[in-house]
């Protein structure tokens, strides 16, 4: 049976000494990796498949000290000014950061592929047709992407599918990056991005909203403040679409760790990182009724290691502007988040809801032939009429290049 040290190499004597013969908590080994008191030389993926060999996941004495000074005050208090701080120090590091790993399209949020040989962009434009499609936007609606991040949605859903959208993100970096890539596309009259908090929206109507992967930073306590406020800016009779990743429920040891190193260097303050019960339930108290909820969470894995491809390529340029330590985060973070998806520790989910109301017609399920799973959908095959581009991916790249 083969041992830790045939996938490691200790650089710290004391460290090498204490696991020589009993399993490493995980945490220890993450932190020694990111320190540079351990190198993992070889494919961190056979590493990571055979983990359970020799680590364990245990609670330590760091993982307390960190709850009670960082974890317990972003869960309990989660107030503007504090998720303010959290999203700007992390996404406000450098475009170029993420760009390093999320590629072009510049979309931090699961893709959705056709087939696992798809490139990251290509699955990336799948997930915003199956978006829009799954919202039935028509020419001239208005939308509202909230927590939108670089603003590729916004920008998609105007120029092909006509819409009016807006974009709100909290970082400063993400909104000026949107704008100008909507500006380079010709859009500027029919999409924007918006630097703000969720909650200081002002109240209008919007037909359709979508929300990627950021309810997560709402947190507990907000969510069902959240959703009714997303309530009141709907339509009655429109759609509105969110897409999140939890942990599983029953929480197992490495899903407990996994979480802690998450909100630790990856998402602080995302503690809304729920199952569907609990999260269908918030909707639900807020006045929603869910049409479809759909698992893409084999499309989450596929996409971090899609990512995590792209990130080992630019190692170069990643260890020269932010240096070795950064990358080996992000390094450990992929790689073991692709693994955390495929074995579903999490999950990803997209659900479609609407107000539940009396009078909502929900003839529009047939009579509109609502996209409902995208696995069952031929995504290549365009519905809609809007000939701002012969495809997304035309679309998109045209914008990056400022045609």
């Amino acid at each position: 049976m083969k041992s830790l040290t045939d996938y490691v190499v200790f650089n710290d004597r004391k460290l090498a000494q204490r696991y020589a013969s009993k399993r490493i908590p995980m945490s220890v080994l993450y932190e020694a990796y990111f320190d540079g008191d351990l190198d993992i030389p070889g494919d961190i993926y056979e590493f990571l498949r055979n983990r359970n060999l020799f680590v364990k996941y245990s609670l330590t004495q760091q993982h307390l000290s960190w709850a009670v000074t960082n974890f317990v005050p972003e869960v309990t208090i989660h107030s503007k000014d504090q998720d303010k701080r959290i999203v700007r120090e992390h996404y406000d590091r450098g475009n170029d950061f993420f760009g390093w790993f999320l590629g072009e399209r510049m979309v931090y949020t699961s893709g959705f592929f056709e087939h696992p040989s798809q490139s990251v962009e290509q699955a990336q434009d799948n997930k915003m047709e199956l978006v829009c499609r799954k919202l039935q936007l028509k020419a001239g609606e208005r939308l509202l992407d909230i927590g939108c991040g670089w603003g590729t949605l916004a920008r998609f859903a105007a120029q092909n599918f006509g819409v009016d959208s807006t974009g709100v993100t909290l970082a400063e970096r993400q909104t000026e990056f949107g704008n100008k890539r909507i500006q380079q596309a010709g859009l500027s009259e029919r999409a924007r991005i918006q630097c703000m908090d969720y909650r200081e929206i002002p109240k209008q109507t919007f037909d359709k909203i979508v929300s990627l992967e950021m309810v997560e930073h709402v947190g507990v306590k907000n969510l069902v403040a959240f959703y009714k406020q997303v309530r009141d800016l709907l339509a009655d009779d429109g759609l509105f679409l969110l897409q999140w990743t939890g942990l599983r429920r029953g929480l197992r040891p490495e899903d407990l760790i996994w979480g802690l190193f998450m909100n630790k260097y990856i998402f602080p303050g995302a503690d809304a990182s729920l199952c569907p019960s609990p999260m269908l339930k918030a909707m639900e108290k807020a006045g929603f009724e869910t049409h479809s909820v759909e698992n893409v969470s084999i499309h989450y894995a596929w996409t971090i290691k899609k990512w995590h491809d792209n990130w080992l390529s630019n190692k170069n340029a990643v260890v020269a502007a932010y240096g070795e330590r950064w990358f080996r985060i992000w390094h450990f973070f992929l790689a073991w988040s692709t693994i955390i998806a495929e074995q579903g520790n999490a999950a990803c989910f997209q659900v479609v809801l609407n107000k539940n109301l009396d009078h909502y017609d929900r003839t529009r399920w047939v009579m509109n032939k609502a996209a409902v799973l995208g696995d069952r959908l031929k995504l290549n095959e365009r519905v809609h009429d809007v000939p701002a581009a012969a495809t997304p991916a035309n679309a998109l790249q045209n914008a990056a290049n400022g045609a």
